[in-house]
């Protein structure tokens, strides 16, 4: 699977709330960086990170409008959705940029750029 396969194949697995595929997709050594620069390391912790946000906001989606490519790194711009416990009237949805590398045909890194004011604005009102 090519590099760009493996990013889209996250994305769905993302967007299909799948565990599973997520941890086919993800290296042993998987970082992920919020948009407040706070990371994680390790693919059994970014499961139990991902399963967390998932039961938060179990509509959550991301639609990619733009990938740029270059070898194995990746710049990927669209948007971010998702509703608070699902919620319709805590909904939200936001433009995102994230990086993402890929190694051996996982995911090595996926890095978050958004301005999250709104979904913690919405988690804090319960």
């Amino acid at each position: 699977m090519t590099a760009r396969k493996v990013i889209l194949a996250f994305v769905e697995a993302i967007n299909a709330h799948d565990l599973t595929a997520l941890a086919e997709l993800m290296t042993d050594e998987h970082a992920f960086i919020d948009a407040h620069g706070n990371g994680i390391t390790g693919r059994q912790q970014m499961l139990a990170g991902w399963r967390g946000y998932f039961e938060w906001f179990p509509d959550y989606s991301i639609e990619v409008t733009d990938i740029f490519e270059n070898e194995n790194d990746f710049a990927l711009c669209g948007f971010a959705g998702g509703s608070f416990k699902g919620a319709a009237d805590k909904s939200w949805r936001l433009p995102v940029a994230w990086k993402a590398t890929v190694n051996d045909g996982r995911v090595a890194l996926w890095q978050v750029f958004a301005d999250t004011k709104i979904p913690f604005e919405i988690i804090s009102a319960g």
